[in-house]
């Protein structure tokens, strides 16, 4: 089903069937090419079928009834071949999700194209009047569906996770006698059920298995906005293999990552964000209701610095001459589309001159090292939870770094360096815990389009706000620490609601940056309502100038989901 879409009224279509499987995990091994400005490398997607995970979450197996879906015929595979529409779309800046909503930031103004209907999407799951319905229809085989475009797939194989030496205690069987689909499907599910206390086992065991050799080719096929595979024999969700891997490569022309040069003119690329999120990255489930972990090996040349949404100060590793490699890792689940990654010649910045802010320097808390005193009483599903950790509820100040062209070392250290602390600190005295353990900051090049962007663990922000006075870099600064607790700790209950999270964020901007200049409560107050009638001027200005029907606020057909929430 190869669909077109008008970019003046449609949205990002939602392929992938989430209603009926979901990825749990994915471990990326990527290599980045500047001079053919590909990335390249595997992707192994380790799945949870629908009957496991309804019984473990009565929200979830709520949120998995579909609504009524176009049948998508699925045809033997013809070779490999992406075929790209020439129609520009757009999704909504910020990307959310129904357990911890989860938002890649903003833009300051939006998209003049960037908000349409998206009452198709309300459900956030399969809703889309462009999902497939590819569960069990009789004699067919079951398809698993992905959103990808902008992709070349080589190939897609099942992985022999029986193989990896110790999985036999993730079986009823002592010995691994008889090794059968249904076997390596029952070591996945144990796998990707163990308990939050167990993270670093279970990433070791990811790792492990996504070496393993494969067991089988499969059968795939693409069209402009979709992967589509299938296993011959395989009817149902349950038969279908858990642990596949995918070879591929991006494009030069992928829509979701730039390849541009930085301030100093030197080569670098990074994700955007939209228009169409991560699936010119890597074949992903985009639905917010697919929540996952990741943990990604990059290799780059080693004059280059790879940043990524994870939760350690990754440091390079020599493979050979002239090459490194970077590995991150994420526990908290979030849907794929808030994954980024930007390499570069960057730098580090620091302050020349020693403060009392040493706190920043500290190592994060890594969730081994959990307290978990019950601080606080979550709903979400199982992972290792900072808002149950004693320890990172007394955090004030996460450890951060700040990553720029050399060009931008004064500015850097004029304004950015000296407020960050402040502005974390102003932020713990509001909110409390601070939902991710560490933050990069990277002065993002001239060709970003907007002010900043907010991802786990990892911040963008544009060199506009180093102009100047401190006042514009200290608001933005706020507005994106405000937005790990709205936008990607704490969510809306669908992606029509996105100005939910961007109100709440605009509001604790001024809350934050009054506390961080330490202004006495008349003050806050006055320079909170001066802003506030500067933001309705702007507002207004914004309905004068725009259609009618970008005028109206968007709700769900049905509010048939209630948020989950990640605190």
């Amino acid at each position: 089903m190869d669909i077109q879409l008008d970019p003046a009224r449609d949205d990002l279509p939602l392929m992938a069937n989430t209603s009926h499987i979901l990825v749990k995990h994915y471990v990326l091994d990527l290599d980045v090419d500047f001079e053919s400005q590909v990335i390249e490398g595997t992707i192994v997607l380790f799945l949870e079928d629908g009957n496991r995970f309804k019984k473990q979450n009565s929200s979830i197996e709520e949120a998995c009834q579909s609504e009524s879906n176009k049948a998508c015929k699925f045809g033997m595979p013809e070779p490999c071949h992406i075929s790209v529409t020439n129609a520009r779309t757009f999704s909504s800046e910020m990307e959310y999700n129904d357990f911890a909503i989860c938002s890649k930031g903003e833009k300051d103004t939006p998209d003049k194209d960037g908000n349409h209907d998206n009452q198709e999407h309300a459900s956030g799951i399969s809703s889309s009047k462009y999902c497939c319905d590819t569960g069990n229809h009789g004699s067919e085989d079951f398809v698993l569906v992905l959103d990808c475009c902008d992709l070349s797939v080589l190939k897609v194989e099942e992985v022999d996770v029986a193989a990896v030496p110790g999985m036999e205690k993730f079986t009823r069987s002592p010995k691994l006698t008889v090794v059968s689909e249904e076997l390596r499907n029952q070591i996945v599910r144990e796998l990707v059920t163990l308990p939050a206390d167990c993270w670093r086992e279970q990433l070791d065991y990811y790792a492990c298995c996504s070496q393993a050799p494969g067991c089988g080719e499969l059968l795939f096929d693409t069209d402009s906005w979709s992967l589509q595979i299938r296993k011959t024999g395989a009817q149902t969700a349950t038969d279908f293999p858990h642990a596949i891997r995918i070879w591929y490569k991006t494009k030069p022309e992928g829509r979701s990552v730039t390849w541009t040069s930085d301030q100093s003119d030197r080569p670098c690329v990074y994700t955007v964000g939209s228009p169409i999120n991560n699936r010119a990255l890597f074949p992903c489930q985009e639905p917010p209701v697919a929540m996952s972990t990741w943990q990604a090996t990059v290799r780059a040349a080693a004059s280059f610095v790879v940043l990524m949404s994870g939760e350690n100060f990754a440091k390079p590793t020599q493979l050979w001459e002239g090459c490194s490699s970077w590995y991150y890792y994420v526990t908290m689940p979030m849907p794929a589309s808030t994954f980024t990654i930007a390499v570069g010649c960057w730098t580090e910045m620091k302050l020349e001159t020693c403060s009392s802010n040493d706190l920043a320097t500290e190592r994060p808390l890594s969730p081994s090292e959990a307290d978990f005193r019950h601080v606080g009483v979550c709903s979400h599903m199982e992972y290792p939870c900072r808002f149950q950790n004693a320890s990172a509820a007394a955090q004030e100040i996460i450890p951060y770094r700040v990553f720029a062209p050399v060009c931008l070392k004064g500015a850097c250290q004029e304004t950015l360096l000296r407020l960050i602390p402040p502005c974390l600190s102003a932020a713990h005295s509001v909110l409390g815990t601070h939902p991710f353990s560490r933050l990069d900051v990277l002065i993002v090049p001239a060709n970003f389009p907007s002010l900043g962007m907010a991802s786990p663990h990892i911040m963008f922000l544009s060199q506009s706000i180093l102009t100047g006075r401190s006042h514009l870099c200290g608001t933005r600064l706020c507005h994106e620490i405000a937005h790990a607790w709205f936008g990607l700790a704490i969510g809306a209950r669908d992606w029509t609601e996105e100005w939910l999270s961007e109100g709440f964020a605009t509001h604790l901007e001024d809350v934050f940056w009054a506390a961080a200049q330490q202004l006495d409560p008349r003050e806050a107050r006055e320079q909170q309502e001066l802003r506030a009638c500067l933001r309705w001027r702007r507002l207004q200005d914004e309905m004068r100038c725009s259609p009618e029907e970008m005028q109206v606020l968007r709700f769900p057909r049905v509010g048939r989901h209630s948020g989950n929430f990640s605190s």
